[in-house]
């Protein structure tokens, strides 16, 4: 069983690649790997898992009631599925979703993986990544924290259908790797979020690292790199527009 391979050239074929296996019974259902499109080219990025990290700018961490000073970093995942393509130069819409009254952008700068392995050091961290692309981790915040004050887990408040928008995939090569930069997002023309990367409080190759501790990390992993401050609502009808520098802007409609 090969564990620890690039993605290389068959992009596309990545569900196959890793582990061969004897021969299985046919399966009468056919299950479609979601996919990211890769700028420039004609491949697609296939999505394995989605993991996000919670509160890693300190002002975020402070309006969400915690003491970035004092916290490790932790995780969560969204399923593959949750994955709502944006493509630039266009306006996508969004559905707003069921069960909540409290809907919250979060906008994000998204790596994607091309290797993976386990306890990864942090000096090789970054040559696991394929690329960036711009993201929102869009959460049912009233669900969110009303779990929490049940202390129960808060999955539903970010774990639903296109609960992760995200921009075509830009590979390293084209863009390098993203240490500083503006991170942007408007509602409606008014901005929103304005923070820059660099204020990170762990920065996406100790992220990998640190994940790389608790799963093997493998081809086809996204990791939503944490949202600035003053996250909010938005409602059907609202446009939200995000940028982060380097990156095409990504535009998202709100629909009922």
């Amino acid at each position: 069983m090969q564990r620890r391979h690039a993605l290389g050239a068959a992009v596309t074929g990545l569900a196959a690649a890793g582990c061969a296996s004897t021969a299985a019974p046919a399966s009468p259902f056919t299950v479609a790997r979601p996919v990211v499109p890769i700028a420039g080219s004609q491949e697609v990025f296939p999505v394995r898992r989605i993991y996000c990290i919670g509160r890693n700018y300190a002002a975020h961490a402070r309006e969400m009631g915690s003491d970035p000073t004092r916290e490790p970093p932790f995780f969560f995942q969204k399923p593959s599925d949750a994955v709502q393509f944006v493509a630039p130069g266009k306006t996508t819409d969004h559905p707003y979703p069921t069960l909540t009254k409290n809907y919250h952008y979060e906008l994000e700068l998204v790596a994607a993986l091309h290797k993976g392995g386990r306890n990864i050091a942090v000096d090789k961290a970054l040559d696991l990544v394929y690329g960036y692309a711009v993201g929102l981790d869009m959460t049912r915040r009233d669900l969110q924290r009303g779990m929490g004050d049940q202390k129960k887990p808060w999955e539903i408040g970010k774990s639903f259908d296109r609960s992760a928008p995200i921009g075509p995939i830009h590979r390293v090569a084209q863009v390098g790797h993203f240490t500083q930069g503006a991170i942007t997002l408007k509602v409606n023309g008014q901005v929103k979020q304005d923070a820059n990367l660099n204020q990170m409080i762990w920065n996406v190759a100790e992220q990998i690292a640190q994940l790389s501790q608790a799963f093997e990390l493998m081809p086809g992993d996204i990791i939503f790199s944490g949202t600035p401050e003053n996250v909010g609502p938005v409602l059907p009808g609202d446009l939200m527009e995000g940028s982060i520098a380097g990156l095409p802007p990504l535009s998202v409609r709100v629909t009922a």
